[in-house]
């Protein structure tokens, strides 16, 4: 694959995107979202056959005889069958972990192929993976604060009514229902965001030649956070916590996600380290 560094960028745009769509509806079951989702996977698939016909009309070769190469054909066998599936069956979950792990395979293909072929070009693409997975986590970050702080406000809206107390000022929280959804919103968009902020690090740690550290803090620490915030959607959606239950986990699981953000750049030397 020899396009230019920035149509690998909208690939990834794109299916991140995507992503996040198809997280949106695996948790809400929105069938709006999931049909923006569909069309923009259909979008990275026009992309990827476009690349595979160009491969095999042109260049008079099918793109598997090396491994790079057969990992982009695998990337497109996974999104080709996630439309499938989308479209004539009703398996959400299926769905989404497809993609996911497609998002993984056409993630190391690009990087290190542009790496590869590219040159200066390439290293750059590289160089932004670590640019866009800092991005991506603090900005999943923002979301679980927002998050956090709606849960602050359900709690103490929720004892001053118990208490009647406060009620002149007290509308101007919101109703508890209200703020209750929203903090739930923000954590659903929180996760599939800091998820491909992960993906990213790793494909990012291995293409690069850096040395990663699977027991380094700040790779902990992150893999932790994740689980704690799908903890959070699975309490909620399977066990039926709401209200002040849920809004009192999302108060922990945020002071967990301090200690790990502040406490693992300390200690940490993956990124910065030396």
């Amino acid at each position: 694959m020899t396009e230019s560094k920035w149509l690998y960028e909208i690939i990834l745009i794109i299916y991140g995107l995507s992503l996040v769509g198809y997280f949106i509806d695996f948790i809400q079951h929105n069938r709006r979202v999931n049909k923006i989702a569909f069309w923009l996977l259909s979008m990275v698939w026009v992309i990827q056959t476009v690349s595979l016909l160009s491969e095999i009309l042109f260049k008079a070769t099918f793109p598997v005889f090396t491994i790079y190469d057969s990992l982009f054909f695998y990337s497109w066998v996974l999104v080709t069958f996630s439309l499938v599936i989308n479209k004539l069956f009703s398996i959400h979950f299926i769905v989404f972990f497809t993609n996911v792990f497609g998002f993984f395979i056409l993630l190391l293909y690009i990087s290190t192929k542009a790496q590869e072929s590219i040159g200066q070009r390439g290293i750059e693409l590289v160089n932004e993976l670590l640019i866009a997975h800092i991005t991506l986590a603090i900005i999943s970050y923002g979301f679980f604060t927002i998050s956090f702080l709606l849960s602050i406000m359900y709690i103490v809206q929720y004892r001053f009514l118990k208490q009647k107390k406060g009620l002149k000022w007290m509308w101007r929280f919101g109703d508890l229902k209200r703020l209750d959804i929203y903090s739930f919103m923000a954590v659903t968009l929180g996760v599939p965001l800091l998820l491909i902020a992960i993906i990213l690090g790793f494909v990012w740690a291995k293409v690069a030649g850096a040395e990663f550290y699977w027991f380094d803090l700040k790779t902990i620490g992150s893999l932790f956070v994740l689980f704690i915030y799908i903890l959070y959607l699975l309490l909620r959606l399977i066990k039926g916590y709401q209200g002040k239950a849920i809004s009192v986990y999302n108060t922990a699981a945020f002071l967990i996600l301090l200690v790990n953000f502040f406490l693992s750049s300390i200690l940490s030397n993956f990124h910065f380290g030396s």
